[in-house]
Parts: C-alpha cells; structure tokens; sequence
C-alpha cells in the first residue's frame, strides 16, 4: 500500500489556483453576495472547485465560514454592505471583499474600504490581484484580547 493512500498529498497534485492561494478549501461553505453579469466567471469556477461545491446565496440560512462578496462603486453604501455580509458568518470567518480594479469601471477607492472596514467592525488584512479586472481584500473581525 501507498503512504498516500486515502487521498493524501501528493507531488502531482495541480499547482494551487487563485481560490486555493486565498485559503479556500475543500469543504468550506461559501455564501455569495453581489454576483452580477459583471463577475469573474473563471474566479467562482476556481472556488466552486477548490470547495468542491457550489457558493450558497443570500437565502442559505446557514452559518458559512467565508463570505465572498462583490461590490462595485455604484452598489451604495459599502458599510452596509459588509454589515450585511456578517449576517451568516461563522465567528472567526473571513470576508472577500472583491471590487474592480483601480482605473476599471465602478471601481472602489481603497480609501473607502479602509475606512468602511473598521466601522463595519472588521479589520483588513490582505489584499491580492485575483483576476485581470477584480481585486480581493480579506477582511475579517478583530481578534479581542484574552
């Protein structure tokens, strides 16, 4: 028998995605807010794959571990929108903020997020180059001392 067997690691295993490089994993729940016409389709791919599931939406009912929101400069109030966005987040989870690219269309000035980030009581973390026109920012709640 293999050292692997049962599905362990091993060195042929696909080079990592962009979902993946994010810290998704196979059995996480993903809640999906703000999908529009305008969204990275190879991105939700590379999600739904490294889950190994489909995204719930608004109506799940459910705790998730990671919220995977889109947001453009035209969606309103962006405070609202993260508040909105922790309404089925397990504590500890994690928000993906994802918004245009600097200079695209409706994109959100990374001034507004780091000042909505803390009133919406969440912290900002991380932000990568997801896609050739979207942006992510991990924003997650603060850790309070012990």
């Amino acid at each position: 028998m293999s050292p692997t067997a049962g599905g362990g690691s091993t060195p042929t295993d696909a080079p990592a995605g962009p979902a993946a490089r994010l810290g998704f994993s196979k059995g996480m729940v993903v809640q999906e807010l703000g999908w529009d016409s305008d969204t990275d389709d190879d991105l939700r791919v590379s999600i739904e794959d490294t889950i190994d599931s489909d995204m719930v939406d608004g109506d799940y009912g459910n705790v998730v571990d990671v919220v995977v929101l889109w947001w453009r400069d035209e969606d309103g109030d962006l405070v609202d929108g993260l508040v909105d966005s922790l309404t089925d987040l397990v504590g500890g989870g994690v928000i993906w903020l994802l918004t245009p690219k600097v200079g695209r269309a409706n994109a959100v000035d990374p001034a507004d997020i780091t000042e909505a980030a803390p009133i919406a009581g969440l912290a900002l973390t991380t932000t990568a180059a997801v896609s050739k026109d979207w942006t992510a920012t991990r924003l997650v709640t603060p850790k309070t001392p012990a």
